[in-house]
């Protein structure tokens, strides 16, 4: 079936559960129709008027009816909520031990970067068998990072962070495109995923071309932008310390709390007064227009690199 060239292979663990859900819908579809445009031409046929004096019997409600059709499409419909539900909340999440890959959506490209350093335009070179993070963000308008084979496809938007996860299981090379209408070129908007064997990822990993990884990058970042001088412990109580913030609940100034993710971080940087941890005044600056997307992923990496003290709770 596979070989019918409207069905795209199926390369990825995720694959199999979207393409049995889109086929149970199709074939749902197709039944209910048949079914109904039958009993539809039946009836056409079978109670037609023969002629002009005849009137139709009366016909009373039946209960066992009435129950009959408002039980079974209530079943289809929360059979189909369950399926497409528990799929969406197996594909939403990432396992804990994926691999984190920044992908920045920009008119016409896609540039990615890999956690050791190593960068990609419009390639994406991945281990088979190892779960994928995709960190997307777009440095200009709406973008949409689509794998046929892998059976995703997430919006890449300005100004926000959006994840993406899969998990290869063939080796090869598999269509990347933007599947969100972006400018004049759009429709050069395309490139690769190539999926390697763990051997063959690691020799392209430890390639010639391979730089400073993202977390060091991130560091050097660090200190150009002055920022140990507020968020090191110690320094003079002006930003809180950097060290295990990541992923933790913060308090905030006024009441409330929120997770030190990657938005928290992208917008503490952008917009620092939108969200002051408690105990502490905003007074740092912006940084809004001096720093890249690109930048912004690697102070997050650096962020995220950082571990609390020993014996410091999370």
């Amino acid at each position: 079936m596979w070989e019918f060239p409207l069905f795209p292979e199926q390369a990825s663990t995720i694959a199999g559960g979207v393409d049995s859900l889109y086929l149970f819908l199709v074939g749902l579809t197709a039944f209910f129709s048949v079914l109904i445009f039958t009993v539809i031409f039946v009836f056409a046929i079978i109670y037609r008027r023969r002629s002009d004096d005849e009137r139709p019997e009366a016909i009373e409600g039946s209960h066992a009816l009435e129950i009959f059709w408002s039980v079974v499409p209530f079943v289809i419909v929360m059979v189909i909520f369950t399926w497409g539900a528990s799929l969406y909340f197996r594909n939403a999440r990432s396992p804990d031990d994926a691999m984190e890959v920044n992908v920045v959506g920009k008119q016409w490209m896609w540039k990615i970067q890999h956690p050791e350093g190593r960068r990609e335009i419009n390639e994406l070179h991945v281990p088979i068998g190892r779960p994928v993070r995709l960190t997307m963000t777009s440095e200009d308008v709406i973008h949409s990072f689509y794998v046929p084979a892998f059976r995703i496809k997430m919006d890449v938007l300005p100004g926000r962070y959006t994840t993406a996860w899969f998990e290869a299981t063939k080796a090869g090379e598999f269509h990347l495109f933007c599947a969100e209408y972006c400018g004049t070129e759009h429709s050069k908007m395309g490139g690769k995923v190539v999926v390697l064997d763990p051997p063959a990822y690691e020799r392209w990993v430890g390639g010639e071309e391979q730089g400073e990884s993202l977390a060091d990058l991130g560091a050097r970042r660090f200190i150009e932008l002055r920022c140990e001088n507020c968020h090191y412990p110690g320094a003079g109580e002006r930003g809180p310390s950097l060290a295990g913030l990541f992923g933790r609940i913060v308090p905030l100034e006024g009441g409330g709390t929120v997770e030190a993710d990657e938005s928290y971080f992208r917008e503490s940087v952008l917009n620092p007064r939108a969200k002051v941890v408690a105990g502490f005044q905003p007074v740092m600056p912006t940084f809004q227009g001096q720093i890249s997307e690109e930048q912004l992923l690697e102070l997050i990496a650096y962020v995220r690199s950082l571990k609390a003290p020993q014996g410091e709770g999370r």
